[in-house]
């Protein structure tokens, strides 16, 4: 690709072309209900992730439920039409948002029990308590959930993730969870075995129906080389657990597998050799980036040198439509040795600014430097056009032609782009570069008592991410907090720059405040105005309004 020619056009509303493979993916993501046996069926093409049904004697249990309110309806419209019989149980195979967030749409009113790891409530709160915004964020990119329509070819694993500004979820908390390798169940006449399998995340599982010989995979299986890192932002996922999970899957030797995401595959054999060559194909990246690791290489040339055996790299369900093999090198690399890269020149940066200003000073100045973003684009070097682009956007260059080639540049990786993460992380960018603005979720979205059922400790805790620190420099200050429903008594020392939040309630506060758990829940996700609320009588006061207003000042949404 090369030449102006091959420059895409960029206009609202104008699909960027794709990648061809990527295109034909679609096939493996079409929307279909697939009956995989008797009782057994799998809602694929909904949303991002599948949702299965097993029919038992007296009721079906639902394994995982999708990402919303409304792709969790219209799966179980389709259930609906194959058996009325009411749920008895909802597994979750792990803490995924593309799982769970539609699970209150299958509590209906029938009040089943919800199945999963130990430690999947605590990931879940995680994920939403602490690191929301920033995932929350970088997830509209990797899925391009707010791209226009005709941008989106699919999501490598599914057609689409329905998450967005104005997005309903309901999500119900698990209400029994297992321990250790293994828990046998028998569920409406159904005998099933969960397996502890981390991979993808530390808590998945997969569900094993031995009289059917039928493997439910969770995420540790689908028709794309796998996530080992995912750029919405991930902790490292420990790859060789991921394949000791895939060993005690092809161990069963499954009739029929049923993954969460993609669509289910038959025959003993071919399930075999599936999983055989998808565990290599992680295991060959992983010990190849060690090895080159302990033969000194950095961690650039490490990326340029490991790539699948031709053997691997063939099959198709081991094409790159949603991992990457050189971003799983980047995260193995510092999965082991963290960031530094082995280059002393790396052990420091310049500021971006200083670095900006010396590439322009080297091109001849910044009307250089743009010259020669514009010509590393015509000549098909869009990553490189896009790295002057940045310099030229630090630099804050008055010129709109910087911003015009990062978009440009963007949309071009993205054509040639493989990776439907890739591909989104690019045209989202791009719309950003020119004013799409990434808009947090309406707090209102979320039902009360999926709000009311999160642990108070978590939104204590989490306010530490989010004091000011310039703020809070000068500040040191001791305010109580009691609980009254749950008896909870928290402790916030705010001490120059840091937040220490402890579970008792201070010896001689400056302030505190005495309210229902679920009111400062409000306050805090924004559903409620913390003056109104103290005005009301909702929150009581011990001390000044206006010093405990001050108080909650220093913790600052992030900015969007």
């Amino acid at each position: 690709m090369s030449g102006c020619d091959d420059v895409p056009t960029i206009q609202p509303g104008v699909g960027i072309p794709a990648n061809q493979k990527l295109a034909a993916h679609n096939a493996e993501v079409r929307q279909e209900v697939i009956r995989v046996a008797d009782n057994v069926h799998v809602a694929v093409g909904f949303g991002l992730a599948n949702s299965i049904m097993i029919e038992g004697t007296d009721g079906v249990i639902i394994v995982d439920t999708t990402e919303s309110v409304a792709v969790a309806e219209n799966v179980k419209a389709e259930f609906d039409k194959i058996t009325d019989k009411p749920v008895k149980a909802i597994i979750y195979t792990h803490n995924h948002a593309d799982h769970i967030l539609g699970s209150g749409v299958f509590v209906g009113d029938d009040n089943p029990e919800i199945y999963a790891y130990e430690t999947t409530p605590e990931h879940i709160d995680k994920i939403l308590q602490v690191i929301r915004p920033v995932i929350y964020k970088r997830s509209m990119r990797q899925f391009g959930s707010l791209l226009e329509d005709g941008d989106v070819i699919n999501a490598g694993i599914g057609p689409f993730l329905d998450q967005g500004p104005e997005s309903i979820v309901d999500m119900r908390r698990p209400t029994k969870t297992f321990s250790g390798e293994m828990t046998s169940l028998e569920i409406a006449g159904i005998k099933l075995e969960l397996h502890f399998a981390p991979g993808e995340t530390p808590d998945q599982i997969f569900i094993w129906l031995p009289d059917q010989k039928i493997l439910l995979s969770g995420d540790n299986y689908y028709h794309s080389f796998p996530n080992l890192y995912a750029i919405r932002g991930t902790a490292y996922r420990d790859v060789m657990d991921w394949v000791r999970s895939l060993d005690k899957m092809r161990a069963l030797h499954p009739d029929i597998l049923v993954p969460s995401h993609t669509r289910p595959l038959s025959g003993a054999d071919e399930i075999y050799d599936r999983l055989t060559n998808y565990r290599d194909a992680i295991q060959y990246v992983h010990d190849q980036t060690i090895r080159q690791m302990n033969n000194g290489l950095t961690l650039q040339e490490i990326v340029e040198t490991v790539n699948l055996p031709p053997h691997l790299a063939e099959k198709p369900y081991l094409q790159e439509f949603y991992g990457r093999v050189d971003w799983s090198v980047r995260s193995i690399f510092t999965g082991y040795l963290g960031w530094f890269s082995g280059n002393a020149t790396d052990l420091e940066a310049l500021p971006l600014e200083e670095e900006a200003a010396a590439m322009a000073d080297l091109a001849g100045g910044i009307d250089a430097l743009r010259e020669k973003a514009h010509s590393a684009l015509d000549a098909g070097k869009f990553q490189w056009s896009l790295q002057l682009a940045d310099h030229l956007l630090v630099l804050n260059d008055e010129d709109t032609a910087a911003g015009d080639i990062r978009m440009k540049a963007l949309a071009a990786l993205a054509e040639r782009e493989i990776s439907a993460n890739g591909r989104s992380y690019y045209l989202t960018q791009m719309r950003e570069q020119g004013g799409l603005k990434i808009i947090e979720p309406d707090p209102h979205n979320i039902p009360a008592a999926m709000l009311a059922a999160f642990p108070i400790g978590q939104f204590m805790q989490a306010m530490r991410v989010s004091l000011d620190a310039e703020q809070s420099a000068d500040v040191d200050m001791i305010v109580g907090f009691a609980f009254t429903d749950t008896g909870e008594d928290f402790t916030i020392h705010v001490r120059r720059g840091v937040a220490e939040v402890t579970e008792e309630f201070p010896e001689n506060p400056a302030a505190s405040i005495r309210t229902e758990s679920f009111v400062w829940k409000e306050i805090l996700a924004k559903r409620r105005n913390p003056a109104i609320a103290f005005a009301s009588g909702d929150v009581e006061i011990n001390g000044s309004m206006i010093d405990m207003l001050s108080f909650l000042s220093l913790f600052q949404p992030p900015d969007n």
